[in-house]
C-alpha cells in the first residue's frame, strides 16, 4: 500500500470511530508507531482538523465531512450483524473487503451513532463448528476471475490428499453442505468439474480469456448436486 493510499485509509479508520489509538493504526496498516505520527502529521499539514485525547486516542473534529449519505440506527446495527455471520460463511479476503467496506459506512454516522454501534459490536458474537472457520483467502480473486471469464491455475488437493495442477474456466460459486465450492470447466478433465474452495491451496489468475465459446447456466449446475442444501 502506497502512503496516499494508507492516509486516506487512516482518515476513513478515524472517522469511522470516536477515538482510534496511535496503536491500532499502527495494527491495522502494518506500520510502526512513529510512522503513525508522521502520518497523522501529515493529515493536519492538509487541513484536516485532527485531534488527540490521552488515553483515547486520535479523533476528527466533529462536522468535518458533511455526510454525502446516511444511514439509520437499524441500517447501520443490520451491517454489524452481517459482519459476524462473515466469519462463518466467506473467508479472509471478503472478510477485509467487507470491514473496509463497513469503515466507510461508520465514516458517515453521527457520533451517538457510532457509539452506539460499537457498543452492540462487543454484544454480538457467533460460535462457530469447525468445519466453518474457513482458514482461506481466495473467494475475492474467484469473484473477480469468474466477473472477467478469465482462466485461471489452481493448485487443488483430493480427498486423498493428492495434489494436482489444474487450468480451470471458473463458472460461478457455490455454498452448498457448509462448504463453498467452485464450479469450472477443467482443462485436464475436458468436462466441469466442482472444487471445494478448502482444498485449493494456490489460485493464479492468468487473465487469458476462457477458452470454451459456451458455458452452461450456474443454475442448470445446481440442479446436479449431490444434496439439496
Amino acid at each position: 500500500m502506497n502512503r496516499i493510499d494508507r492516509l486516506f485509509g487512516i482518515l476513513i479508520l478515524l472517522q469511522s470511530r470516536k477515538y482510534v489509538t496511535a496503536e491500532k493504526i499502527a495494527a491495522q496498516f502494518g506500520i510502526s508507531v512513529r510512522t503513525v505520527y508522521r502520518d497523522t502529521k501529515a493529515l493536519s499539514e492538509q487541513g484536516i482538523p485532527l485531534s488527540f485525547e490521552p488515553h483515547k486516542g486520535y479523533f476528527i473534529v466533529q462536522g468535518y465531512f458533511l455526510p454525502p449519505v446516511s444511514f439509520n440506527s437499524d441500517e447501520a446495527n443490520a451491517l454489524i450483524l452481517m459482519e459476524r455471520f462473515l466469519a462463518g460463511f466467506s473467508d479472509k479476503s471478503i472478510t477485509q473487503h467487507y470491514t473496509t467496506a463497513l469503515n466507510k459506512v461508520k465514516a458517515v454516522l453521527r457520533t451517538s451513532q457510532k457509539e452506539k454501534l460499537e457498543k452492540l459490536n462487543e454484544n454480538i458474537m457467533l460460535q462457530l463448528p469447525e468445519r466453518l472457520k474457513n482458514d482461506f483467502e481466495y473467494l475475492s480473486d474467484l469473484q473477480n476471475a469468474i466477473s472477467a471469464k478469465c482462466i485461471i491455475e489452481i493448485a487443488y488437493k483430493n480427498n486423498k490428499d493428492e495434489i494436482s495442477k489444474r487450468e480451470v474456466e471458473p463458472i460461478g460459486l457455490i455454498f452448498y453442505a457448509f462448504s463453498w465450492h467452485l464450479i469450472a470447466w477443467c482443462h485436464l478433465r475436458n468436462e466441469y468439474r466442482d472444487f471445494k474452495v478448502n482444498n485449493i491451496i494456490n489460485v493464479k489468475c492468468t487473465e487469458i480469456p476462457f477458452v470454451k465459446s459456451e458455458h452452461m447456466a450456474l443454475n442448470d449446475y445446481m440442479k446436479l448436486l449431490p444434496v439439496n442444501y
